[in-house]
């Protein structure tokens, strides 16, 4: 039987084999051209021994022939001179950097929660623009390519600072991550920046020009004025970049905790002891809940009514918390008692963390009597309409509604990360196959066969396992990354630190229809 131990070293060989990015021949020729690999560059600027939360590291996973590992970018939050920064960095050895559909979804995410927490935004660029075969997902919708540009203006318009480091060739698309930075520096030899290389050049008006005389670091820096400085190689480079946050002036810093934070008491385990594999059956909720806050201090809200719902206050790593946990189905009283708890947690200023093993809200003729449409749409509303940081972990299942009443990616938690034994879909594939095959034998069109039903049961089985499976979701950005459940209390302390100082929203609360 697998064991959360095998998850958890599948998990951690997956993100290593993601880190090698392109492959031993794309690596060997990205250092022949005395070029640093992206993660070694992102380890150059931050401050000594300090975090860094990547995001995402398995996004497109298991796509284009598992070509694109990481989508091409890494992404990620680190501290510069004490000051949190949202990092997204080509990454040249996978598809020379291009953008493919989760490319740019990726990179848009990372902007978007940079906006959010008012982090300086670094570009460490090495990027071949749109990946012209997959134009068509890349380039025209809203959410495409343009949309990065819109979030990098929005940004620097609203005074949140958007800085490049240019280290190899950004062209088309790629060059407008540059040239829409507050301060740009290119490295001589091998940054450049044009809008059409030179074969496109040539094209368009029958010129010819090489690439340096193009778009090179010593015409842009001291010609066009693109780059506002060179740096005769990337450590250079780097450098100069530190330099630049450490001068932004009085940008917002992580605010300490109010209280210190203390471990939690051994003797409830580790998080991971408490990890559901069989998801069919129960587990200990609350050791698990244990496991993650300050001293294991758990102040439960309402333990004896809507018990299929734990709530409680807590705190993690000193920053006051509201949890809310499940393990199983939602009913109208535990639906209700977590709209109270969030109206609560709303009113106080306090984050709310969601702790996601759910099968969905209660169904049945006894649920439907008691008004469970209702109760658990009033469960939605609170989560909707709450003004706190919302952060959701998938622990377990996260199967239907339930997804959505616990905070799910629809409902814009601040991060949402899984576990690797955990899984998403409308319904489990058991509960699926049951109703395909319930509609297939009551279907007009033509009488099926004890063959056709087992097929069709068969198919639906399989087709739900694959995608529900943790990898699938990530590679497609449902989540920001599947993290080891010994890391969630630390993932979520980086977390919470991030908003905490943020000006609280005083205005008038929300009417959660109670």
């Amino acid at each position: 039987m697998t064991t959360i131990t095998d998850l958890v070293a599948e998990l951690r060989d997956k993100h290593r084999q993601a880190s090698q990015g392109g492959g031993d021949k794309s690596r060997a020729r990205h250092s022949k051209r005395n070029k640093v690999f992206v993660r070694d560059r992102i380890e150059m600027i931050l401050d000594p021994r300090t975090a860094f939360l990547e995001l995402s590291p398995l996004a497109a996973y298991g796509l284009y022939n598992a070509e694109v590992p990481g989508a091409g970018i890494v992404t990620g939050i680190g501290m510069i001179h004490d000051r949190p920064c949202m990092i997204i960095a080509n990454d040249a050895t996978t598809k020379g950097g291009s953008f493919f559909a989760e490319t740019v979804r990726k990179h848009s995410r990372a902007q978007d929660i940079a906006e959010q927490h008012t982090l300086p935004c670094i570009y460490l660029v090495d990027c071949g623009g749109a990946f012209l075969p997959e134009q068509d997902r890349v380039f025209p919708d809203q959410d495409h390519f343009g949309g990065g540009f819109w979030r990098q203006c929005r940004m620097s318009a609203a005074g949140i600072p958007q800085i490049s480091v240019v280290f190899g060739g950004c062209t088309a698309g790629g060059a407008y991550i540059p040239a829409l930075s507050d301060q740009v520096i290119m490295v001589k030899g091998t940054g450049r920046i044009h809008l059409g290389g030179p074969p496109i050049v040539k094209a368009a008006i029958n010129e010819i020009v090489d690439g340096e005389t193009l778009g090179g670091a010593e015409m842009h820096t001291t010609v066009s004025g693109v780059s506002d400085h060179i740096a005769p190689d990337e450590e250079t480079a780097l450098q100069k970049l530190r330099e630049i946050v450490a001068n932004l002036g009085d940008t917002r810093r992580i605010i300490p905790p109010a209280q210190p934070a203390s471990a939690p008491e051994i003797e409830h385990g580790e998080t991971q002891d408490h990890a559901p594999i069989d998801l069919k059956r129960p587990i200990n909720m609350r050791a698990l809940i244990k496991t993650m806050v300050d001293g294991s201090n758990f102040s439960e809200f309402k333990p004896d009514y809507g018990k299929s719902l734990i709530t409680g206050f807590a705190h993690i790593h000193g920053y006051p918390v509201g949890i809310l946990a499940n393990d199983g189905a939602l009913f109208s009283e535990s639906s209700l008692k977590g709209a109270h708890f969030i109206e609560l947690c709303d009113q106080r200023q306090i984050p709310l963390i969601f702790l996601q093993n759910i099968t969905g809200f209660m169904v049945g003729t006894d649920a439907e009597r008691g008004g469970i449409a209702k109760h658990s749409a009033k469960l939605v509303y609170a989560v909707s309409n709450a003004r706190v940081p919302k952060y959701t972990i998938l622990v377990g299942g996260s199967y239907g509604a339930g997804n959505y009443g616990m905070c799910g990616r629809g409902f814009r938690p601040r991060f949402l990360f899984s576990w690797p034994n955990s899984r998403i879909a409308t319904m489990s594939p058991e509960v699926a196959s049951t109703v395909v095959t319930a509609l297939r034998r009551t279907s007009l069109k033509s009488p099926a066969t004890e063959d056709d039903i087992a097929a069709l049961d068969a198919r639906t089985r399989a087709q739900f396992e694959e995608q529900s499976d943790p990898y699938y979701a990530t590679a497609r950005l449902w989540d920001d990354g599947i993290i080891e459940p010994n890391q969630t209390r630390d993932v979520l302390g980086l977390c919470l630190s991030l908003a905490a100082g943020e000006d609280q929203n005083t205005g008038a609360r929300p009417v959660y229809r109670m």
